[in-house]
């Protein structure tokens, strides 16, 4: 009997020191708009960087999770540790608003880095560049430059995803437009160039061959290619280079894990990850494969077309309105 009363007791013992080790177990809850098999693999990488760190994310649009922080600051009480999407406005925004907690980590030193004036409020982790997607069964004259889809050979065959659905949509636009002017896009109208409704639509519609070629970002264009499709994507000399910000929110109670998860980000790892992915690294030296025929991080920043970002956040509604009088008739 007593050594039954032992057996019990040391189970007992073991459960209660499990459970205790659970409750202690560090949390990390990150929201993004990444795709899932890019936070996936960098959530299997940290976990086995930092097993004492329980992480999680929800994985959504930009926009979703904007809302989602809206309602929970609202209430008293956001969820998210760290906010990590490709709506650079947005965290000036909520910079500006005290909501984030500015953390420069050490990593910091050997990456390439677009923002001005960086303060570590959110810090870019990857650059994802938009091109000219075009189906290789049509089209045997690629395009070399942003002029060459006017002409009459991408006649209502050039698609561009609508600025006013896609946050991604509106940089590239306000970026081409602060490049030519809206003649552009009013010969980009006279062209019959087509609007649609997300990134991924005109790259699928030129996939099928409904489009001879879009406006395409990376990494959708190379999961494409990468399952068949018969696309390529080209660079114009003057590129869209758009970073992708990650932060802290401010008031999180998980902040030793956050700036954790950063670190891993950007250490040599993460940004292996981040690179296989098809979108570029912020990290300098780490290798592209040639599979993407991608330029460098280093390249691809001296190439960028300037961003202005408070001209981005105080002209976007009167831009997606100017884009949709021009080539939606509205």
């Amino acid at each position: 009997m007593i050594k039954r009363h032992s057996t019990l007791l040391l189970s007992l013992t073991l459960i209660f020191s499990a459970a205790n080790s659970a409750y202690a177990q560090e949390q990390l809850i990150v929201y993004t708009s990444m795709k899932e098999s890019l936070i996936g693999e960098l959530k299997e990488g940290f976990k086995q960087q930092h097993p004492e760190i329980a992480m999680d994310y929800q994985s959504a649009g930009a926009g979703k999770l904007m809302a989602k922080i809206a309602a929970e600051k609202e209430s008293g009480t956001i969820m998210a540790d760290i906010i990590w999407t490709s709506e650079v406005p947005d965290f000036y925004n909520m910079k500006k608003n005290g909501m984030l907690e500015p953390y420069i980590s050490p990593e910091v030193a050997n990456i390439v880095n677009p923002i001005p004036d960086y303060d570590g409020s959110f810090t870019p982790v990857r650059l994802g560049t938009l091109g000219i997607a075009y189906n290789t069964r049509f089209v045997k004259q690629p395009p070399a430059t942003w002029q060459d889809i006017l002409g009459p050979e991408f006649k209502g065959a050039y698609g561009v995803a609508s600025p006013a659905l896609s946050g991604t949509s509106y940089m590239s636009v306000a970026l081409l437009k602060s490049l030519y002017g809206w003649e552009y896009f009013e010969k980009m109208k006279e062209n019959k160039g087509k609007v649609g409704k997300g990134s991924g639509q005109v790259v699928d519609d030129t996939a099928s061959g409904d489009l001879l070629a879009s406006l395409a970002v990376d990494y959708i264009t190379n999961d494409k290619i990468a399952k068949g499709a018969t696309l390529k994507l080209v660079y114009p000399q003057e590129m869209l280079v758009i970073p992708s910000p990650v932060a802290i929110m401010k008031g999180s109670k998980n902040i030793n894990a956050a700036q954790k998860f950063i670190d891993f980000i950007l250490s040599e790892q993460g940004q292996n990850i981040i690179v296989q992915e098809g979108t570029l690294p912020v990290r300098k030296g780490i290798s592209i494969p040639e599979k993407f025929a991608m330029p460098s991080a280093e390249e691809a920043i001296a190439r960028a077309i300037p961003i202005d970002y408070e001209s981005l956040i105080s002209n976007k509604e009167e831009t997606v309105k100017q884009f949709g009088r021009i080539l939606q008739g509205r």
